[in-house]
């Protein structure tokens, strides 16, 4: 069997070999950041994004080491991994974990990162575009609650993980979460949004949902496409009087919800979505 690499703070080594101690902040704490990014056609798409995104992150964890970071520092890095595992010509899901370097308890003993990049094969993963599109339930056993950190990737995602073991549970494909005023908050996996009298709802940020790189590329794709675009409060009861449903997140882009309950969606605008986001940006803007 073919030995696959990560890179480990600029070191490319088996995934199999233990990098991390007991004493690693990350899984003590939850404290760090990370990023899931698609590379495909031999580059990681919305990059810039990413790196934006992540920056900011950064910032406001107050982690040092941002000209790690870059597009350019990125873009070898993930060539140097892809083409110490053979993939630079295939699909790839790229996880980039960023954390606070040294020991320490709550209070750390520096600011300093360090990170993780890992890479995995999508092709042959990947759910094939399907007619039937997601089944999607509810998530209720607890509440994400909206912060100022809330909008970012973190490593601590407790209600993910409890979320994740009720839509297996539940057989469900994905699940909404609430935020602790009984708001939609966010997808397990991605970010959501509905299609209601002639106008796509999001949650706002506020709502306490991911600042989602695939949530921002829909948003600016509705806007060139002449549809209004609204971040808001949205009640749960939404779900069911919408005319479409759709998830977003960098992987697998525009996602199709079927069902919620016993309610049933269109899918004319996610197909539209889907079809524009195959040479988005437009080549001017890129």
């Amino acid at each position: 069997m073919q030995v696959q690499y990560i890179d480990f703070n600029g070191r490319l080594v088996p995934e199999s070999q233990p990098v991390l101690t007991v004493s690693n902040r990350a899984f003590r704490y939850g404290d760090g950041l990370f990023e899931t990014m698609r590379y495909e056609h031999g580059s990681v798409r919305f990059l810039a994004y990413h790196v934006k995104r992540l920056q900011e992150g950064m910032d406001v964890l107050h982690l040092t080491g941002h000209a790690n970071f870059g597009v350019d520092s990125l873009t070898e890095m993930v060539s140097r991994l892809l083409d110490k595992n053979g993939w630079t010509q295939r699909t790839v899901r790229l996880r980039l974990d960023v954390y606070r370097d040294g020991e320490g308890l709550y209070s750390p003993q520096h600011n300093q990162s360090a990170y993780v990049l890992q890479a995995s094969l999508l092709e042959g993963i990947e759910k094939p575009s399907r007619k039937l599109g997601l089944n999607v339930g509810l998530y209720e056993e607890h509440a994400k609650v909206a912060s100022s950190l809330s909008a970012l990737k973190s490593t601590n995602a407790l209600i993910h993980v409890l979320a994740g073991n009720y839509r297996k549970i539940k057989g469900y494909d994905d699940v909404i979460l609430l935020n602790q005023s009984g708001l939609v908050c966010e997808s397990l996996h991605a970010n959501v949004f509905v299609y209601f009298q002639q106008k796509l709802y999001t949650p706002a940020l506020s709502e306490g949902c991911v600042d989602g790189i695939m949530r921002k590329v829909v948003i600016e794709m509705a806007l060139d496409s002449g549809i209004e675009v609204i971040e808001a409060q949205l009640h749960p009861g939404i779900l069911t009087e919408a005319e479409e449903m759709f998830h977003t997140n960098a992987i697998q882009g525009v996602q199709w919800v079927m069902g919620f309950r016993h309610k049933r969606y269109f899918n004319r605008l996610s197909a539209h979505f889907q079809d524009k986001l195959k040479s988005w940006p437009p080549e001017d803007n890129r």
